[in-house]
């Protein structure tokens, strides 16, 4: 297994609306690192690259995307792995992540997170697909657990022991999404605390807090709201399993200003000084 990268500390996704803030601070900000979606910036020059260059001048950054489509039953598409490639070589990230789902087909993007039957058919098939994109970009990449609104009667095991098993086939990292443990574990009725426990610790290289709604039904992972008490009580939990891993708030609508998202930040923080030593809190900065 390839060597983990290291503990980056509490990090936020770099939002538009918040370039201006960030860098014309007079002061550092309480801010380790950032999360860029790496479809936003697979573009040739303009403002995103301009902004992404003078960001990660003074900060790290790591690449989180959400079309390249893992667990689809096309061809990987390999126009969109170059750029992809290309970004990373401009960018320099500590890491690449993307999501166990699939999000199109025939060339259509729809644009969602869609989920997958957890059988040894769909394992096999992922994890094989997982490892070229690997050879491809010539490094290892993380992959996400996504929220899921329905269960397939053909799967054959549990999400955790998917993912687990994913992790170790493809040799690769995994992005732990906490909120995403909780909603699925709300819309499935499973022990979200059990999912935590069954995750091997040394695949684990960066978690990811948001916000939820709720449905008629379900609860839906909208990224639009703060991070509920629930999903900070979890991520206490998964302090404790896996220790110092890069923690980062995901907000992707209804963004509010970047004071508020310092407050849910430092939430996280505190927390976890609670849990961990000064020691294992040091970053690699």
């Amino acid at each position: 297994m390839v060597e983990k990268p290291p503990f980056l500390g509490f990090g936020l996704g770099l939002r538009p609306q918040h370039y201006p803030e960030i860098l014309d601070a007079d002061k550092e900000l309480p801010i380790d690192w950032f999360e860029i979606i790496s479809e936003n910036y697979m573009v040739e020059g303009g403002r995103p690259l301009q902004m992404l260059d003078r960001i990660k001048e003074r900060y790290p950054v790591v690449m989180h995307g959400v079309s390249m489509s893992i667990a689809s039953t096309a061809p990987l598409n390999m126009e969109y792995l170059a750029r992809l490639k290309k970004l990373a070589d401009h960018a320099n990230p500590k890491w690449i992540s993307d999501h166990l789902c699939w999000t199109g087909v025939h060339g259509v993007n729809l644009h969602d997170l869609l989920p997958i039957p957890y059988t040894e058919e769909a394992l096999n098939h992922v994890a094989g697909r997982i490892s070229k994109v690997q050879d491809f970009l010539g490094r290892c990449i993380a992959i996400e657990n996504v929220s899921s609104y329905i269960e397939f009667k053909e799967s054959e095991m549990d999400e955790w022991t998917f993912v687990s098993e994913i992790a170790k086939r493809a040799d690769c990292w995994l992005l732990l999404d906490v909120n995403n443990v909780f909603v699925s574990g709300q819309n499935h009725q499973f022990d979200d605390g059990n999912f935590i426990e069954q995750i091997p610790v040394e695949r684990v290289v960066q978690f990811h807090l948001a916000g939820h709604s709720e449905g008629e039904d379900v609860l839906i992972d909208t990224h639009d709201q703060p991070v509920c008490d629930e999903v900070f009580e979890l991520y206490e939990k998964a302090l404790k399993r896996f220790g110092p891993v890069s923690t980062m708030i995901e907000r992707d609508d209804n963004i509010p200003p970047l004071a508020e998202l310092l407050d849910e930040l430092n939430r996280a923080r505190q927390i976890a000084s609670g849990i961990l030593s000064p020691e294992q809190l040091k970053t690699a900065a």
